[in-house]
């Protein structure tokens, strides 16, 4: 996906539509969409690092609103950024895609459905073009490392692209009478397996280094392809934001 050269010809689609704040996965992928508001001139977002996977992102929600966190909005738009996974050949790394709803697959319950706020989403849309993809997402409460897998999820639940947060942030926050979009950009294809990190995750949604690097060192080729794709859809993660503001 290119970021064009005309974007001093767009509408500065994010100050327009009142968005008052980016939720951004903590760690590299908050760093990427920092440095991109960091280049801004316009009224800059206030930019939330979340906590990684369902649980934790819904506990931290749940805080965050119970101490005020859009007590200065009236009417508070969310806009929800970060990598996610493509479940379809349709979708390569370095892809930007636009959710229209989530699906949530988890190892207790019955999948759940919910959809983006459709006027913020046909904006968002309507403004990047050609350079987004509208798309069905998969919130799963683990990282699926397998290509097999992943294929075979996209299949099942008829969706594009998986993540670990976009679920619990629509169910929390529309729950509040917050209107969110969600912007991802694919970071893995659906063809390779990735490594198998799931033991570095904790359960207040953080990468543990250690259980992180024991897992990269096991599978170097899949770690290689993962740091690959992660540093392509990081770079297309910070050009968007100043595409959008710019």
């Amino acid at each position: 996906m290119e970021i064009g050269s005309d974007n001093h010809k767009q509408i500065n689609i994010l100050v327009n539509l009142n968005i008052h704040v980016i939720l951004v996965p903590q760690g590299v992928e908050y760093q990427a969409v920092c440095r991109g508001v960091s280049c801004i001139t316009a009224p800059k977002p206030l930019v939330v690092p979340i906590p990684i996977g369902v649980e934790p992102l819904t506990k931290y929600l749940e805080t965050w609103q119970h101490a005020g966190g859009l007590l200065n909005y009236p009417q508070p738009q969310v806009l929800l950024m970060g990598l996610c996974g493509s479940l379809s050949p349709n979708y390569a790394v370095g892809d930007m895609v636009i959710y229209q709803n989530c699906v949530y697959k988890s190892n207790t319950s019955q999948p759940e459905l919910r959809s983006c706020d459709r006027e913020l989403t046909t904006k968002l849309h309507h403004t990047l073009k050609e350079r987004a993809t509208l798309v069905q997402g998969l919130t799963s409460d683990r990282l699926i490392w397998s290509a097999d897998e992943k294929r075979q999820l996209g299949q099942i639940y008829n969706a594009d692209v998986v993540d670990m947060e976009g679920f619990a942030a629509l169910k929390v926050l529309n729950q509040a009478g917050v209107a969110v979009a969600m912007l991802r950009v694919v970071s893995d294809g659906c063809d390779r397996d990735l490594p198998n990190l799931t033991s570095a995750f904790s359960s207040t949604g953080t990468l543990q280094p250690l259980p992180l690097a024991i897992g990269m060192i096991r599978q170097p080729l899949a770690a290689t392809r993962l740091i690959q794709g992660s540093l392509k859809g990081l770079k297309v993660l910070q050009k968007v934001i100043e595409f959008l503001y710019n």
